[in-house]
This record gives C-alpha cells, structure tokens and sequence, in this order.
C-alpha cells in the first residue's frame, strides 16, 4: 500500500476520509442539542424528502476572462426595418485551458428590441463541445491529450489543476471523457 501503485490513491482516500469525518463530527454536534419528534406514519416527511437540487459552483474570480460579444448579423429589426435598441443581455462563462494557463471566455449576447413593433432580435448561442457543459475545446484537448498521450491518470490531472486554483473533481474529468481514445476497440 505504500509504494504500489495505487500508493496516490490510498494517501489521497485518507485525506478525504479524515475530512469526512471532520464534517460528520461537526453536523452532530450542531444537531444533538436539536430534538426532532418522530413522525407518524402516514404523515408525510416534507423536510427530509426534499431532494436538493446540485449547484454548480461558480468559476474562481482569479482567472483572467475573455469577453467576447456576439452581436446580432441583423442591424435592422427583420420583421418591420425599424431601428434596434440594447434591452439587456445574457451573459454565460465556458472553462478552457490556454497551454499552462487557465482562462474564462464569457460569452456576452445583447438583446436588442425595435421601438416599432417591439421585437427583439439576439445572436445564436456559440456552439460548445459538450453540450451546457462548462469545458471549452482547448480545456478538453489537453485533458484528452494528457490521459491518453501522456498517460497522466484523471487523478494527477486534479491534483495539478487544484494547485492553479480550478478544482475540477476526478468524476467530472471522466465525465467530460467518455469517449473511446483512438486506437482502441469497442468490445
């Protein structure tokens, strides 16, 4: 277990293990002083049913961001020729990876409405390489590359991606990756 193979995994599992139980700690002793009745059967159980909904969490501020605005093709309204007007805008952040740096593109699209007959006109979404995933293609090549060309595990990829600030979980990586390399057959 100390200098195998899997020796990464097992000093990493304890690490995460201890702070588990750190957590575990810590929530009952903030709900032991709390006294919580039973409930009856056939009443429903409201607060512990709910199922929470998993929040992504938001890309680290540190990063440097690329702003790049997607401006309608249209400068006229394409229903009436009327003029168009900025009424807001939406604005959504894709990861990728620039060799050994990190960098957020946000993607700013305006909205613009015509004063004549209030329609309102945006540019189409740019394209992403995984559908609503935050990846960009540069970020994807170079975990691909990294996996399958230079033999660097999912789990190393985590650890190095950590020290820059991006914590991208193992399970997200393999995610992104399902896909078969190159060269292998499907069996």
């Amino acid at each position: 277990m100390q200098f195998g193979r899997k020796s990464e995994k097992v000093e990493h599992q304890i690490e995460q293990l201890t702070l588990k139980l750190e957590e575990l700690e810590t929530s009952r002793a903030e709900s032991e002083p709390v006294q919580e009745s039973e409930p009856t059967p056939g009443t429903p159980r409201a607060a512990s049913a709910k199922k929470r909904k998993p929040s992504r969490r938001p890309l680290p501020e540190h990063l440097l961001r690329v702003i790049r605005v997607h401006e309608p093709a249209e400068q006229a309204c394409p229903q009436c020729g009327g003029t168009l007007h900025k009424l807001g805008e939406d604005i959504s952040e894709v990861l990728d990876y620039i060799p050994a740096s990190f960098v957020v593109i946000r993607h700013v699209r305006p909205k613009m409405s015509c004063c004549g007959c209030d329609a309102i006109v945006q540019a189409p979404t740019p394209g992403r390489p995984i559908e609503r995933g935050l990846a960009g293609a540069g970020l994807l090549a170079h975990v691909l590359t990294a996996k399958y060309c230079d033999h660097l595990p999912l789990n190393r990829q985590h650890a190095m991606y950590a020290r820059e600030g991006v914590d991208l979980d193992d399970l997200t990586l393999a995610d992104g990756l399902a896909i078969e390399p190159v060269g292998t057959a499907a069996g």
